[in-house]
């Protein structure tokens, strides 16, 4: 059994890694392992959900898996090596990691304490780089050039504050917007991305030119998230007025009525974890967002802390995968939420299973309000393959609802990784050779204002 203490040592040093604070994790592990003082540790609550560490060592190399098996004698860890060969490299949580103190001498100790806050301190590092860092294919960020505004558009830069805090946001403007009521796309970048580096790499500005709406480029902030990325794995930050969300829908009704645009076409897109806030916020907010835009994202509420974000980035595991009845926030709501997902069958960052997971859980909101998810007829869909010249295939299904209208589209792209299909290599984490995801949600987004779909 793990003492209290070493447990409470290791709750801290997850609630250091949740926070960004990897050196002091380590340290932490360091001095839990050795048997050392925690500080204060030993005051702060053990029963916080989602703190437990406990398990059994995973291997996510070759490396790792030849250490723990060349070398028992000194390798006093419960290992077994894990290795997936559908979509690529193996993973291990974080959390899994146990240091097997009944079989250590006392001289394996102090070398265990070192191999085992490195071995962590690294796995949780190489994990997160994963989520936020581009593809080794794409060039690095500081070889793209910025981002050209269409001519006599505006791209305007603000700050927006409420009770959850303040975030920095971009707008861009049409030229053509004369007082009319235009849609609103509100577009939410990744990690590591910023409101320019996203317009960039999607080319929404381009296409809001030509299509006349506005778009909204919220931008996560450094001292919320240290890698830029949205907290959609924090359960605060998954609640209607609560946390991020509510942040981003308050800053959305402020442009709405600022610029007095159309209330009925709404939009939520993004990339990777701007995808997973996105379907938050569809979730959350569906009386204020008419369709939702996902892009190698997530489901809502599929994790509650840093650990098992990862496992649901890897596997597609977490919280059902149904419609989130029990999810605080969530909201109830009789219209459908339309839903367009584009995943690439290739992406080792974010399992292509979530884009599954995404449409399952949109599926259910079609039923009728207070109808089990269940109980409501099965979409009918439709399936299309095709081919980008020189680029990708893909596969294009279609779900329509009993009245024979598409109410949600998936879009897998065959042989993509973690980057936004068809997008401009002028932005970070982009694929140009797959279908033109930001064109598709558009047209999508447009044959979906609120109110008009069947329930």
């Amino acid at each position: 059994m793990m003492s209290e203490t070493m447990r409470a040592g290791l709750q801290e040093a997850t609630r250091l890694t949740r926070a960004g604070q990897l050196q002091e994790a380590t340290a932490m592990i360091q001095r839990t392992l050795r048997g050392g003082p925690s500080q204060d540790v030993a005051t702060k609550p053990t029963s916080a959900p989602g703190a437990t560490i406990e398990g059994s060592c995973r291997v996510i190399d070759d490396e790792l898996a030849s250490a723990a098996t060349s070398a028992p004698d000194e390798s006093p860890w419960r290992a077994s090596l894990e290795t997936e060969t559908s979509h690529g490299d193996a993973w291990a949580c974080p959390e899994d990691l146990q240091f097997d103190h009944a079989h250590a001498s006392a001289a394996q100790r102090p070398f265990a304490a070192d191999r085992l806050a490195a071995d962590l301190h690294d796995v949780w590092r190489e994990k997160w780089f994963r989520f936020r860092g581009p593809e080794s294919w794409l060039p690095p960020l500081s070889d793209r050039v910025p981002d050209s505004v269409p001519d006599a558009g505006t791209f305007t830069t603000g700050a927006f504050t409420n009770h959850a805090g303040t975030r920095d946001y971009k707008l861009y403007i049409p030229s053509g917007h004369h007082g009319q009521s235009l849609p609103l796309v509100v577009m939410l970048h990744g990690c590591t991305q910023d409101p320019d580096d996203f317009a960039a790499g999607t080319g929404m500005n381009t296409l809001a030119e030509e299509q006349l709406c506005f778009v909204l480029y919220p931008a996560q902030s450094a001292a919320a998230n240290s890698s830029r990325c949205w907290n959609w794995f924090m359960e605060t930050d998954q609640q209607r007025d609560r946390g991020e969300p509510s942040i981003i829908a308050d800053l959305t009704r402020q442009v709405l009525v600022e610029h007095r645009l159309d209330e009925r076409r709404v939009y939520v897109a993004g990339l990777s974890a701007g995808g997973a806030m996105a379907m938050t916020l569809a979730m959350t907010y569906p009386d204020l967002y008419a369709a939702v835009g996902v892009h190698s994202g997530l489901p809502h509420a599929v994790a509650q802390d840093l650990p098992s974000a990862f496992t649901a980035m890897h596997r597609g595991e977490g919280a059902s995968a149904g419609w989130p009845t029990g999810a605080p926030g969530t909201q109830s709501y009789a219209a459908p939420i339309p839903a367009i997902v584009f995943h690439g069958d290739r992406d080792t960052t974010v399992h292509p299973c979530n884009g599954d997971q995404v449409i399952a859980q949109c599926a259910p909101s079609h039923a009728k309000r207070g109808a089990p998810p269940e109980g409501g007829p099965a979409p009918r869909l439709s399936v299309e393959r095709g081919q980008v010249p020189h680029g990708h295939a893909y596969t294009r299904t279609t779900y329509h609802d009993a009245n024979g209208q598409p109410i949600m589209e998936q879009w897998l792209v065959h042989g993509a990784g973690h980057a936004w299909s068809g997008g401009c290599s002028r932005g970070s984490y982009t694929d140009p050779r797959g279908p033109d995801a930001t064109q598709q949600m558009l047209r999508f987004f447009y044959d979906h204002p609120q109110g008009e779909a069947s329930v």
